[in-house]
């Protein structure tokens, strides 16, 4: 009986989490909401709550945390909120509020939207980008070979959406956001509200949210699938947190997958990861370079 009310107790707890951070960005003092601190504090706190959940009531024993795997996967936080997200605002968020700004572009409609509706406006436009990126680097060999390495984690934790190419994180994080003018609540909101599907879609914790919640977001059996060994089972279910973009595009598939990773289920270093995109080249490289060795040496042998 206590499994039981365990259970339904944490199957409700993702759609809490979400109606909590919006609750915040939306009633919070507005010194706190202001203070540019916060933001940087309640993104990582989602990550640390879900992960101390996992020692509650873990999902999967093969997927316990474990010392190699929090440090690595502190890394690629760390390294997402810093040098990730300060390429991004330079790389693609200056330069689209440049381009509007000059064309003269406005969106004071979006401004005027209730704040839910904007908070649901930039999910979908996050969302909607990151499903095409995603579907993309699962069909086209360049794009696959930045996103191949998230694919060689062998386990699922709460931060394990954080863990990829350097590449693969800038790409993924682009959007169109900065052409619209919204609250920077409804931005921030938003943005947690995503971290708390996507954090809990990665997650070693036992929670089977409601039917209505599975049906628009993506949950831990949708995306633990699309992490499998079988590579054409990967190609599905490419919603990071929106899952519904897969039923309306035809890419949804329903199941769950325990064991998780491609080739073998071999684990990458932090390194092996960085060079995965060059590695077809470099060892291209060294195969032109075995073979001219070897070839100077058959020409010197016969001499």
């Amino acid at each position: 009986m206590q499994v039981i009310i365990k259970d339904r107790i944490f199957n409700h707890i993702p759609p809490a989490m979400i109606a909590i951070v919006l609750a915040f960005w939306a009633f919070a003092p507005k010194s706190l909401l202001e203070n540019p601190w916060t933001f940087t504090v309640v993104s990582p706190l989602i990550i640390i709550v879900v992960l101390l959940l996992e020692f509650v009531h873990e999902r999967h024993a093969g997927w316990r945390m474990n010392r190699q795997e929090f440090f690595t996967d502190l890394f690629y936080v760390v390294l997402s909120a810093t040098v990730i997200s300060w390429f991004t605002e330079l790389l693609a968020e200056d330069p689209l509020k440049a381009a509007k700004a000059s064309l003269g572009i406005t969106t004071q409609w979006a401004k005027q939207l209730p704040w839910l509706a904007q908070v649901a406006l930039v999910i979908f436009l996050i969302e909607f980008g990151q499903y095409w990126m995603h579907r993309l680097m699962h069909n086209w060999t360049p794009f696959w070979l930045t996103h191949a390495p998230h694919h060689h984690i062998t386990q699922l934790n709460a931060a394990k959406g954080a863990v990829g190419n350097p590449v693969e994180l800038f790409l993924i994080s682009l959007s169109v956001v900065a052409l619209f003018d919204l609250e920077v609540t409804a931005i921030f909101a938003a943005i947690n509200t995503m971290g708390v599907i996507s954090v809990f879609a990665h997650a070693n914790v036992r929670s089977d949210p409601p039917k209505w919640y599975s049906f628009f977001f993506t949950t831990i059996r949708h995306h633990s699938l699309h992490h499998s060994t079988d590579y054409e089972s990967t190609r599905c279910n490419f919603g990071n947190s929106l899952i519904l973009l897969d039923r309306v595009f035809g890419t949804y598939r329903e199941g769950e997958s325990v064991i998780v990773g491609q080739d073998d289920r071999k684990r990458l270093s932090i390194w092996e990861q960085t060079m995965f995109p060059l590695q077809p080249m470099i060892d291209a490289y060294k195969a032109r370079r075995d073979k001219r060795l070897s070839g100077g040496g058959d020409e010197a042998t016969a001499a």
